[in-house]
């Protein structure tokens, strides 16, 4: 099966494509197409995350579990939104806490694309849902997909830093490969159901851009506005 795809991305993935679950998981998305069907992101988005952070340039990954299932609001980075888009509740969240932790103004857009391009690996682990219905597509093989791409990438690499916020996302730590001196850290989810349990005065940003400083990479701006 041929792939667009970022090509160190595609080097790394590259036997998944042709793997029996992923057919099975193109089967169940020609499918939906064919009953038209709407599913999010886009197409041409369905790897953005990929396709805007190399392999070798990834520096901090932040996982997400399900795209957005509004209309307009996914375009294949977990908790952005084009621009235009509002900010959803939880990322509303994360800009309190990047005010709270870095003294940084809370933007009016939500489109995080700049920091994918500055190494931020904005990953869900299903890359694509039906409209309206969250976790539609958790179980057409895209967790397996994810899964290998958060093993592959944390063996091949060195001092990433992994923010995992949430129980869902937190399951997934044991995925990061031992002795290569990663950074994991965990909180609760943003959401407003959660984050007050222990996301909100987590810290993570400041964290996360001392851990990179001391290991000799640059730190993350996560102002979206300078």
């Amino acid at each position: 099966m041929s792939v667009k795809l970022e090509s160190s991305w595609l080097k790394l993935l590259e036997d998944q494509f042709s793997a029996p679950y992923f057919l099975e998981l193109k089967q169940a998305l020609t499918a939906d197409k064919q009953q038209g069907v709407s599913v999010y992101p886009p197409g041409p988005m369905i790897f953005n995350a990929l396709d805007l952070c190399p392999v070798p340039a990834v520096k901090v990954v932040i996982l997400g579990q399900d795209p957005y299932h509004n209309p307009g609001q996914a375009h294949g980075l977990s908790f952005s939104v084009p621009n235009g888009v509002a900010p959803p509740p939880s990322l509303i969240n994360i800009y309190k806490e990047l005010e709270d932790d870095l003294n940084i103004p809370i933007p009016k857009q939500g489109n995080l694309e700049n920091w994918a391009k500055q190494g931020v690996l904005l990953l869900n682990a299903s890359l694509t849902v039906r409209a309206f219905q969250a976790g539609s597509h958790s179980r057409i093989g895209w967790i397996q997909f994810t899964d290998t791409l958060i093993q592959r990438l944390s063996a091949e690499r060195e001092k990433i830093v992994f923010l995992l916020w949430g129980n869902f996302a937190r399951a997934k730590k044991d995925l990061v490969a031992p002795n290569r001196n990663h950074l994991i850290l965990e909180a609760a989810h943003p959401s407003p159901l959660s984050a007050y349990k222990g996301f909100l005065g987590c810290r993570h940003f400041s964290l996360a851009n001392e851990f990179l400083t001391a290991t000799d990479q640059t730190p993350i701006r996560w102002n979206l506005e300078s």
